[in-house]
């Protein structure tokens, strides 16, 4: 293993992000990045933190529906994949390897500790989850804060098994062939859940109203 724990602070403003990422001419591959954590270089995990933090936070964000959990949830997800990078065999990425470790630490500690998914309450747009990217205008992030509090309080009805393949396939992007890794599952199994999720979240948001969503 390489070197001791490193303090993470979690979430990281998206441009300290790229500016992290952009700082290297030709950036290393994640799994030469493993290597060299293998080999006690402290360095290659901060590296492989800063890449991927982003992307761990926004999972626990999305599953959680709280900043301060994820923010919790994501750090401890970090400290998992620190001790246990020895595991990853590059059969797969490493954030899909991230991925699913992140899914699995969210889902016991959601079940642990009776984490729910919050909704938004109706009438008050102060409060609840802002998933609003920075980079946009005040206009701009307000509209997204509406169609984001639209479609958490939608999320919040769905069994965590829906919402988790509408997070990872709708939210956070993932391929079918990538959710079936990070799930454990067939692919067939993946297009079936999507397409009921979806089912279940069309009729959710139709009874919600739908002012600001595209």
């Amino acid at each position: 293993m390489g070197g001791e724990i490193p303090t993470f602070s979690l979430p990281l403003e998206r441009g300290q992000m790229e500016a992290t990422i952009s700082s290297e001419a030709i950036p290393e591959s994640d799994r030469d990045l493993v290597q060299r954590h293998r080999y006690g270089d402290a360095e290659a995990f901060d590296e492989i933190y800063q890449r991927h933090a982003e992307m761990i936070y926004n999972l626990a964000y999305r599953l959680s529906g709280d900043e301060d959990q994820a923010s919790d949830l994501a750090q401890e997800v970090f400290f998992r994949a620190f001790r246990h990078l020895e595991r990853f065999r590059g059969r797969s990425s490493l954030k899909t390897w991230l991925y699913r470790v992140g899914l699995n630490h969210c889902r016991s500690r959601l079940a642990r500790r009776r984490w729910f998914f919050v909704p938004v309450a109706e009438g008050d747009p102060t409060e609840g989850l802002q998933l609003v990217d920075r980079r946009r205008d005040p206009e701009a992030r307000a509209m997204a804060g509406e169609r984001d509090q639209i479609l958490h309080r939608a999320l919040a009805k769905l069994p965590l098994p829906f919402r988790e393949v509408v997070v990872l396939c709708d939210l956070e992007g993932l391929t079918y062939e990538e959710i079936a890794e990070v799930l454990g599952v067939r692919i067939g199994t993946v297009r079936s859940r999507i397409a009921r999720a979806r089912g279940k979240l069309r009729v959710l948001l139709d009874t919600m109203p739908q002012e600001g969503l595209p």
